[in-house]
């Protein structure tokens, strides 16, 4: 009977649109809106009742680290920054270390580009170990080989195969973009070195431009002498 009963078909029921009497209201509230709003309604309430409950049962003498690493602003709770965690000393002992890493670095990248430099004036200067002849066409190279020429005949165009060209051209643009890398390590080397020692105690201060020997871009600074002892 149930397979029958689902066999007659069924006019689709339809809930009712907002009246034209009150468009002006908006979208017509439907009753799975109505469940989903319950819904969140709730777990707020519960939410807001698990809240209240710690509140009313937390301990007035109880203390966490929060209550002083966080500050409020605008309602919201944020952390404070924690730029005071480490001593000067300690800040000055992890330059010194990072400052190490960079040098290691660039004098690691310029054995590479020494090495790779050497090998491609090898390749560019090595003697053939025999002779070559360029014919213009297959006409020139056939009365090459008539004559009893020794050695290997290349076309004009093929005078070196284009496996080593591309393997040539690649190592060259590798050789360039390492130079590039030692150059912007060195620039970084020079700006911790100078971060390290503006770091260090002695007065100092920033020249004006016309107290410069030569102008330039960069800050430069000037330690006031001090007698040693």
């Amino acid at each position: 009977m149930s397979s029958l009963r689902n066999a007659v078909s069924r006019r689709a029921h339809k809930e009712r649109s907002q009246p034209e009497s009150r468009k002006k209201f908006g979208f017509l509230e439907k009753h799975k809106d109505y469940v989903q709003r319950a819904k969140v309604y709730h777990k707020k309430e519960e939410t807001l009742q698990i809240l209240k409950e710690k509140a009313r049962f937390r301990n007035p003498d109880e203390f966490y680290f929060k209550m002083i690493n966080s500050q409020t602003a605008d309602g919201v709770h944020k952390i404070k920054g924690e730029a005071n965690k480490y001593t000067p000393d300690e800040l000055l002992l992890m330059k010194t270390q990072d400052i190490g890493y960079v040098l290691q670095k660039v004098q690691s990248e310029k054995k590479k580009i020494a090495k790779m430099t050497a090998t491609l004036h090898s390749l560019d200067n090595r003697p053939s170990s025999r002779h070559v002849y360029f014919a213009e066409d297959r006409e020139e190279a056939r009365e090459l080989q008539s004559r009893g020429s020794r050695g290997e005949i290349l076309p004009g165009s093929q005078n070196i195969p284009v496996c080593i060209k591309k393997k040539t051209a690649a190592s060259y643009r590798e050789l360039e973009a390492r130079r590039a890398r030692v150059q912007n390590l060195e620039k970084i080397y020079m700006d911790m070195a100078m971060q390290k020692e503006l770091q260090k105690k002695g007065k100092k201060r920033k020249l004006r431009e016309d107290e410069m020997v030569q102008l330039t871009s960069e800050s430069v600074f000037r330690w006031r002498a001090e007698r040693k002892r």
